[in-house]
């Protein structure tokens, strides 16, 4: 800290130039920021997969359907706590564009399964005697502007009703939260006994199935279990760790992890050359400078730190700007207006950012630190004079 007010001094020097790199790398890391929350929201659900809980699809297709009459024969396989089904609904709110899940479910199977959402006690209740009854979770709620006791008109795209009629409505007797960072808090479940009863498509039918196991290290064991109980028939089922079915599904997309990844070393290789650049500079106009502080008794190894703590100063004060402006804007909500599941800056991504931030000071500072301890006294003066 003895150093800081030097440090300090030396960025001024140059007003104009500090204040450009600085402004070069805040930006920079704005963009990593949002980058990473728009990969956690591309990635959704892999991180807050439960380990015990598996997903089991028809083996050509998620939009194949499966019998109910497979979920007593999964509920009886050793190993398996619960069994819960889903399906995709598919409707539209209002107007196409206004995007989130539907789904119906059993409710006390469902929400028994994904603990991670919370629904009041007294919601749940409500919900369990009425038929057309259905909740949201806040984020979906917010958004609509929806509360408790609204009728929400759906427009279905799959599935009509008996008499022909495509648009369903729902009573919403709850809302439900998650205290689980990722949690998707985005989708409209409605119960399904009202559901398969009015449609007509596939009457007796499921999307996928929701299994929680007792031990998570045997749910890939299970899956093959599940998978062996329905093979050969016509309904032959794929059945998968939740993480692993949400990753296969995010990577229809792409790589996300990859295209990140190759955007963000673009970046930063190209600050580094500019913080580098302008770390070397600010160090060749002030050669007699070092050369009087080695005079008066400043070791090299004193410079060294004088010049790297110069450039990591630099990188994690613009830096932490920049991550701290990410930080904010993407509190502030989904900048799509609520079409991605989840918006936010995970905690790790925070850490990854300072070390990066760090990593950038001593990448762009060694090459002139050294250059400056290896600076004699005499060379130094002799440019002074």
């Amino acid at each position: 800290m003895k150093f800081l007010p030097i440090i300090w001094a030396n960025l001024k020097r140059r007003k104009l130039r500090t204040a450009l790199t600085m402004a070069s790398v805040l930006i920079a890391f704005l963009l990593f920021g949002y980058l990473c929350a728009i990969e956690e929201a591309m990635n959704a659900g892999i991180n807050v997969a439960g380990a015990d809980r598996l997903i089991v699809r028809h083996k050509a297709s998620i939009i194949q359907m499966l019998p109910m009459s497979h979920k007593e024969r999964i509920q009886q396989i050793p190993g398996v706590q619960s069994v819960a089904h889903a399906t995709w609904f598919g409707g539209i709110y209002q107007e196409p564009g206004n995007l989130h899940a539907q789904i119906p479910v059993v409710p006390e199977e469902y929400f028994e399964i994904y603990d991670e959402f919370i629904l009041p006690e007294e919601q749940m209740k409500k919900w369990k005697e009425t038929k057309t009854g259905a909740v949201a979770g806040r984020t979906t709620a917010d958004k609509f502007g929806w509360k408790i006791g609204d009728r929400i008109p759906i427009q279905a795209t799959i599935y009509e009703k008996e008499n022909g009629e495509q648009m369903w409505e729902f009573d919403l007797v709850g809302i439900y939260d998650s205290d689980k960072e990722g949690a998707d808090t985005t989708q409209f479940f409605f119960r399904h006994d009202y559901f398969d009863e009015a449609q007509t498509f596939a009457e007796g039918m499921i999307g996928w199935y929701l299994v929680k196991v007792d031990d998570p290290d045997q749910a890939d064991a299970i899956a093959k279990t599940i998978d062996e109980q329905f093979a050969n028939s016509t309904f032959e089922t794929k059945a998968e760790t939740e993480a692993a079915f949400t990753r296969g599904f995010a990577a229809q997309i792409g790589n996300i992890t990859a295209i990140m990844i190759a955007i963000m070393s673009a970046v930063f290789f190209t600050i580094l050359l500019v913080a580098g650049n302008t770390i070397a500079q600010s160090v060749r106009e002030r050669t007699e400078e070092i050369g009087v502080l080695k005079s008066l008794g400043f070791t090299n190894p004193q410079v060294l730190a004088l010049v790297l703590g110069e450039s990591c100063f630099l990188s994690t004060l613009a830096g932490g700007i920049g991550l701290g402006i990410a930080f904010w804007l993407i509190s502030m909500g989904d900048p799509t207006g609520g079409n991605l599941p989840i918006f936010y800056l995970p905690t790790r991504d925070l850490v990854t950012g300072v070390i990066c931030m760090i990593l950038l000071g001593l990448l762009t500072g060694i090459a002139p630190a050294i250059q400056a301890t290896r600076l004699k006294i005499a060379d130094a003066l002799r440019r002074a004079a």
